[in-house]
């Protein structure tokens, strides 16, 4: 059976490497806020580019919630997002105070930039743009309506770790980004793992007072803060795995061309790519309106598949408060309807590939 992922696969590719920076963290005996923390942060930041700063916290979810509440978002405010995200990013904002307005999405299953402007109100604040999938967003319009409105832009880059548009990372467009760490995603730790990034030093810098009980030194605590920090191992393995990014980026790059260049059922739909976005494929993510059978058939096959996400968030029975119904978002339910995951791996097998590539081409054949 392949499955949809294989999370081992990413720690043997490099496990001996692994294995001596979990030991030498370990032996250290300094295992919170120390040096791989500090040195993970400056390396991330650098390898965005254009002088960014990082401050990494526990979780990705915590990272949307500390970057917001950091850059002022609170009671009342509307943050707009695109209907098809994942509930995390609403969940950041709601535990803020404030309210999600949700944008349908596009035919890359991002937020449909033409749609924003249609739902900015006088408490519209700012607009938090989802690279969904690895896919870059268009940012060109929405810098645009950013700047008309006088509104702050963040960016989600939990599945768009170096991604860009335009030859620029995701995560530099917006006042501040959001990324995760978890263990499924490109850049992925062995547990839980976030960070917030900024080319504005000073919101990073309150974001390591606020991670840390709102301490700006040992006992003095200078603001009501959140107890979320990255642990030292988990911090010396993303330092691994970054130093071979292009290993794990070039295995999934190879994967994504041989699905896209290869598939050619009729009934299936691949992803399309905007104009000046390189992606980078957290997910490969195709569309099919008979999604039960299809993943019957490549069960059947000895193929896993996923659905990323079955439902958009405000039909999920925790945000009911919001009184959303179905039908508001039309295109981002279509695409809950009828997106499938193809397995996606930091390693794969040119027999698994031509395999899951075979099953898909076979499909209603």
């Amino acid at each position: 059976m392949i499955p949809i992922n294989d999370l081992s696969r990413s720690y043997k590719l490099f496990e001996d490497e692994y294995d001596q920076k979990a030991l030498s963290v370990l032996k250290s005996g300094w295992y919170i806020l120390g040096n791989e923390v500090a040195e993970f942060e400056k390396e991330f930041a650098a390898a965005l580019g254009e002088d960014a700063y990082a401050a990494s916290v526990d979780n990705g979810l915590n990272a949307i919630r500390l970057g917001l509440y950091a850059s002022g978002i609170g009671q009342g405010d509307e943050v707009i997002v695109q209907a098809n995200g994942y509930i995390a990013t609403m969940l950041g904002i709601i535990q803020n105070g404030a309210v999600p307005v949700f944008v349908d999405s596009d035919k890359y299953h991002n937020i449909d930039a033409d749609r924003i402007e249609e739902k900015i109100s006088s408490k519209t604040k700012a607009v938090l743009v989802t690279h969904l999938y690895g896919m870059p967003t268009k940012m060109d319009r929405i810098l645009s309506l950013c700047e008309k409105h006088n509104l702050m832009l963040f960016e989600d880059c939990a599945q768009s770790h170096f991604a860009t548009y335009n030859n620029r990372a995701t995560g530099l467009f917006g006042k501040v980004s959001f990324f995760s760490f978890y263990p499924t995603k490109n850049l992925g730790a062995f547990g839980d793992g976030g960070a917030v990034v900024s080319k504005d030093k000073g919101i990073i810098d309150r974001i390591k007072i606020l991670r840390n009980y709102g301490s700006e030194g040992r006992y003095h605590n200078v603001e009501v803060g959140f107890n979320s920090r990255l642990d030292e191992i988990q911090a010396g393995l993303l330092r691994v795995k970054l130093l071979h990014w292009k290993t794990y980026l070039d295995n999934r790059m190879h994967i994504a061309s041989r699905y896209r260049n290869e598939i050619h059922s009729s009934r299936v739909r691949l992803p399309e790519i905007p104009e000046g976005a390189n992606p980078i494929w957290h997910q490969f993510v195709v569309n099919v309106e008979e999604r039960d059978e299809f993943r019957k058939h490549m069960l059947d096959h000895g193929i896993k598949t996923d659905v990323l996400y079955p439902m958009p968030s405000y039909l999920q029975p925790a945000l009911k408060f919001l009184g959303i119904e179905r039908g508001a978002n039309p295109n981002a339910e279509h695409d809950c309807d009828t997106v499938v995951s193809l397995p996606m791996m930091d390693y794969m097998s040119e027999e698994e590939i031509s395999n899951i590539i075979y099953g898909v081409n076979t499909f209603y054949l």
